[in-house]
């Protein structure tokens, strides 16, 4: 288990499934911190603790869907993020699966 998961029982802020490993989302991307136009727009504190606490199929299925830059611009607040149609119809649909279920991710072409 890395530092940035936790195994209390705590609900996903995304999906609300409960007993599940749930990881820290940083709702500003921290790639983006040292980025004058981001240090401008969000203060310091927000950048470090603006964190979600979400289960990993929600953690992997947003950075599969927003970039980190659209994330930082756009979608910097759980209520934003439930807002893109792509993230919400993949939290609904989660939250009915049990806890230790694991979705399939995608199959990824092989680039020539």
């Amino acid at each position: 288990m890395s530092q940035h998961e936790d195994t209390s029982s705590s609900c996903c802020a995304l999906c609300a499934r409960q007993g599940v490993a749930l990881t820290r989302h940083h709702l500003i991307p921290r790639a983006l911190h040292g980025r004058k136009r981001f240090r401008k727009r969000f203060s310091r504190e927000e950048m470090k603790g603006d964190i979600l606490m979400i289960c990993r199929p929600c953690h992997n299925h947003i950075h599969r869907v927003l970039s980190e830059r659209e994330m930082a611009e756009h979608y910097h607040t759980r209520d934003a993020l439930l807002a893109q149609p792509d993230i919400a119809e993949f939290a609904r649909w989660l939250s009915s699966r049990p806890a230790g279920f694991k979705p399939k991710s995608p199959i990824r072409r092989q680039q020539r």
